[in-house]
């Protein structure tokens, strides 16, 4: 698996795991950068220390906060598929890089992460 493969594995048990979902702002909002396809991603990470150095690779005054994966699931995820938004989970390194997600694919890797019921017999998670 490659990094960024293991870094979005790690995004899906971890969340299901604790229930938070984290991502780095300044007063003005967070970042969302354009992706190599056109898109902008909204980046999220699975755990505070992952976006404490996303915040710090950034630099620009940028600080790591949490939502719950109730309110990231009704609220934020919605609002990123209204607006075209693409999702980049647990982006590392020197330039942040790693997988970006549609909303709808992020839910149903977030519904099997969670053990939620699949559906019909194909095994696939339900979209919601």
């Amino acid at each position: 698996m490659s990094q960024s493969g293991s870094q979005a594995a790690a995004f899906f048990r971890e969340v299901a795991h604790h229930h938070v979902v984290w991502f780095v702002r300044d007063d003005a909002g967070s970042p969302a950068p354009m992706t190599s396809n056109g898109k902008r991603a909204a980046p999220y990470w699975s755990t505070l220390a992952r976006a404490q150095r996303a915040a710090e690779t950034w630099g620009h005054g940028l600080r790591a906060e949490s939502m719950s994966l109730e309110h990231w699931r009704g609220e934020e995820l919605p609002g990123l598929a209204r607006d075209g938004f693409l999702v980049g989970i647990n982006w590392t390194g020197a330039r942040l890089v790693g997988w970006e997600f549609t909303v709808d694919e992020v839910r149903n890797r977030l519904a099997v992460a969670l053990g939620e019921p699949l559906d019909g017999d194909e095994g696939t998670a339900a979209v919601r």
